[in-house]
């Protein structure tokens, strides 16, 4: 039975299995479950950092900004004057919210170096880079400071969201 060792994932709520493995020289190897740390030689970083292109990070956020408008709409009253989209137009998206005299949006733009998000009129709220980490996990950097997905879908659309509704 190969040994193992359990460490808590400050990402997450779960633990993760580190398992010994050995190469074809019968020589042990400490590796784990598809993240990057000490002695993982078969992580796949090339893979992984590509999944890390600013193209892949866009529609990733895109396709989970999806998501939050459904869970959003989901929790109104019923009745809600107002409702919660999102439009995809020549590389960008926005959400929008509607309601009987209002209509407001937070738009996300693919530019060369960041993307970019900007409010209703197009007065700039911040801009998000990526990073690969030494974890070999792609991180989001927004004003110098690493941040998650969640963390930038909060900061972009919690405002629109939530505030005055």
């Amino acid at each position: 039975m190969e040994p193992t060792s359990t460490y808590a994932d400050p990402e997450s709520s779960t633990a993760k299995t580190w398992r010994n493995v050995k190469d074809d020289n019968n020589k042990v190897e400490n590796g784990h479950n598809g993240k990057a740390g000490n002695g993982a030689t078969q992580f796949d970083w090339v893979t992984e950092r590509s999944s890390c292109s600013l193209p892949k990070v866009f529609t990733a956020l895109r396709v989970q900004v999806e998501a939050d408008v459904k869970t959003r709409n989901a929790l109104r009253p019923g009745n809600s004057p107002y409702e919660f989209s999102v439009k995809e137009d020549n590389g960008e998206f926005a959400v929008l919210l509607k309601a009987q005299q209002l209509q407001q949006s937070v738009v996300f733009s693919l530019a060369d170096h960041a993307i970019l998000v900007r409010d209703d009129k197009s007065n700039p709220m911040f801009e998000v880079t990526a990073a690969f980490s030494d974890r070999g996990e792609c991180r989001l950097k927004v004003n110098g400071e690493e941040r998650d997905f969640w963390q930038v879908r909060r900061m972009a659309l919690e405002e629109l969201m939530f505030r005055g509704l």
